[in-house]
């Protein structure tokens, strides 16, 4: 097995013990991963704009690891309010509206900061 841990720039990788991104033969998986910028929530209260950081974020750390994001085949979305689905799943498509992975979205209680409102994992072949 060929394994390669990226990290990412949280704080709470090295305390819960945890990789931005683990690379293990052909397969990729991104850490559930959130609007978090310079150590604050980005875009408070606006899931869109949320959605969209978060994407922009995974798809620069496939590409600073050479990694197609177009081999996503697979999203799963955490939100904190089901009824504002149509504006993370519009920020969603603008991303992956030629892809289409197979995506989940489901709704929680909170995330790890109450003004946090999306927290998106991928999964990708190499």
């Amino acid at each position: 097995m060929n394994r390669k841990n990226i990290a990412g720039s949280s704080p709470w990788e090295d305390i819960v013990g945890y990789s931005r991104m683990v690379v293990v033969d052909d397969c990729v998986e991104v850490a559930g991963t959130t609007a978090m910028k310079d150590g604050k929530v980005y875009a408070p209260g606006n899931a869109y704009e949320q959605t969209k950081y978060i994407l922009t974020t995974i798809k620069d750390l496939f590409t600073k690891h050479q990694i197609p994001f177009e081999n996503i085949y697979r999203t799963r979305m955490f939100v904190t309010d089901i009824s504002k689905w149509e504006q993370i799943g519009r920020a969603h498509g603008e991303f992956f509206k030629e892809i289409k992975p197979v995506a989940t979205m489901v709704e929680v209680k909170q995330l790890i900061d109450p003004e946090l409102l999306v927290e998106i994992e991928v999964f990708a072949k190499k």
